[in-house]
């Protein structure tokens, strides 16, 4: 006992020297050969694992960007100054899924304690929205009076206007689509801000246009809405496993305590219903879909209307799943993975988020799981393709919807949306209403995608492996998915609580439904 409380204690004043280490290197400059060195790294593993490095930029001039980037590196900078100069290179690639994110401050299981005691960060009790060139709140858990579409005018004294334009940089979209940046980057500005400014924030102060006047709100970590001030409200056995289950079906998320999933008729006679889904990511989605279909399919309903307004994406299983309820025909939904080689899927992330038990059964099926990938790759005409159960033909579910479909997207729709939408799009099975996608309409670089730390800024590199394609095409390269009918949503729609898509949707079914009562025959 004594030789074990000895290793643990050995071990832990390890790792806290580790942190200390780790963070002091963090602000400390690195030489410029040093930083070269990781540029060159990065190249090399971008040419390894990356499919389609040259999509939208020629091996040349990409060649020059990296060569220009290394020669400028001529005195000792900071791995976060690095990230800031680093990102925007890699950013010409074109892929939305090739990221950059900066090394932040590593703390210590004590500290950690103490930053979860002192409750949630001030960005993760808002969530954000840009429109019309400015930032505002769609939702506010604080404990602050802040109604929802209040204009941010400030966030510690810097304009948010000049922060996505700064932001914007370091980031792509699928190709040479501009819808991306501000949807992305509204939705995600806590992340980005951190990134900038290489630390997460313990307090914010906030000025906002409140009444047509500036008013300043200190927002600090808070343990407000947690579950420790929640009274808990006493359940049965039966209560709970009912619940965790209505939970799943429907994507709970207990941070921002909201669902994934949502579906509802419009009308008392069942004729419209809609289904929004925010993230194709978590949950029994396959019972959600089954249960909503089977109730279309028994009120006969006319009209679907799937919102995928910034769905970012998410399970090929799940898009999969429910394209299978959209259409009558056998289909094949995606292309077979174009890869770099018959290794790229041994970089995958095989054991990420396994506990103990979990890595245990993984190292036993290793030797299976491993060659069983190797052997399903095959090259042709000098391309390697990975095989794939979503490029075999698959059949359309019985109860599939027969009616007319409405897709409302914008360019927060991106990979997982922007698949399934490409499929809708060719085979003209849906109606688009909305703005542009993010994600490209002839695939993107996705499936796993492995983080690579470069070896001196510590600057992480998210990179897919391989090409994910729908089975439809467009010959317009590097676009997203156009809407049929374009309407792009103001400040002053979301003030006002309109939804101009969604509106312009039920008034064409209003039209459709006066037009055929006219056109039907009259009895005489």
């Amino acid at each position: 006992m004594k030789n074990i409380i000895v290793l643990f204690g050995t071990l832990f004043l390890f790792s806290c020297q580790s942190t200390k280490k780790f963070n002091q290197k963090l602000t400390q400059p690195i030489p410029a050969a040093q930083l070269q060195k990781d540029v060159d790294y990065s190249y090399k593993k971008l040419k390894q694992l990356h499919p389609k490095l040259n999509w939208y930029i020629s091996k040349e001039k990409l060649d020059y960007k990296f060569d220009s980037l290394k020669k400028s590196i001529q005195k000792p900078m900071t791995g976060l100054a690095f990230y800031k100069e680093f990102s925007q290179v890699v950013k010409n690639v074109g892929q939305g899924h090739l990221s950059v994110s900066a090394s932040l401050r590593k703390f210590t299981k004590k500290e950690t304690q103490a930053i979860k005691k002192k409750g949630k960060s001030p960005f993760s009790q808002f969530d954000f929205e840009y429109i019309d060139n400015k930032l505002i709140i769609i939702k506010n858990r604080s404990r602050h009076n802040i109604k929802a579409n209040t204009e941010v005018v400030s966030i510690n004294s810097e304009k948010p206007s000049e922060l996505i334009s700064l932001y914007s940089k370091r980031i792509a979209s699928d190709g040479f689509n501009t819808t991306f940046f501000n949807r992305y980057l509204g939705k995600y500005f806590g992340t980005y801000f951190t990134f900038d400014k290489g630390k997460m924030q313990d307090s914010l102060q906030l000025l906002l246009k409140v009444n047509d006047k500036d008013s300043l709100f200190i927002v600090k970590r808070d343990t407000f809405g947690t579950k420790s001030n929640q009274k808990k409200l006493k359940l049965s056995k039966k209560e709970r496993k009912e619940k965790a289950k209505f939970n799943s079906k429907y994507g709970y998320n207990k941070d921002t305590k909201t669902f994934t999933r949502d579906f509802k008729f419009l009308d008392n006679d069942s004729i419209t219903a809609i289904m929004s889904i925010k993230g194709f990511s978590n949950g029994n989605s396959h019972d959600f879909y089954e249960e909503a279909f089977t109730t279309l399919s028994v009120a006969n309903t006319k009209n679907l209307i799937i919102d995928l307004r910034n769905n970012g994406g998410g399970r090929l299983n799940e898009i999969a799943d429910l394209y299978s309820y959209l259409v009558s025909q056998p289909f094949v939904f995606i292309d077979d993975y174009e890869v770099v080689s018959k290794t790229s899927f041994l970089h995958m992330n095989y054991f990420k988020g396994s506990g103990y038990l979990t890595k245990f059964f993984k190292i036993l099926g290793a030797p299976i799981f491993y060659p069983l990938f190797y052997f399903k790759t095959r090259k042709q005409e000098n391309v390697t393709y990975l095989s794939n159960r979503h490029s075999k033909s698959r059949k359309p579910e019985p109860n599939n919807f027969k009616g007319k479909i409405y897709v409302l997207i914008n360019g927060g729709s991106f990979s997982a949306s922007s698949i399934i939408s490409s499929n809708l799009k060719s085979n003209q099975r849906a109606f688009f209403v909305g703005e542009e996608t993010g994600g490209a309409y002839n695939g993107t670089v996705a499936a796993q995608m492995p983080l690579v730390q470069l070896p001196k800024s510590k600057v992480k590199l998210k990179i897919g492996l391989a090409v994910v394609s729908a089975s439809g095409k467009t010959e317009i390269v590097g676009r997203g998915i156009f809407p049929d009918k374009e309407i792009l949503p103001t400040l002053e729609d979301r003030k006002n609580n309109i939804d101009p898509e969604l509106n312009w949707i039920l008034e064409d079914i209003r039209r459709e439904k006066e037009v055929e009562i006219l056109n039907k025959p009259q009895n005489k």
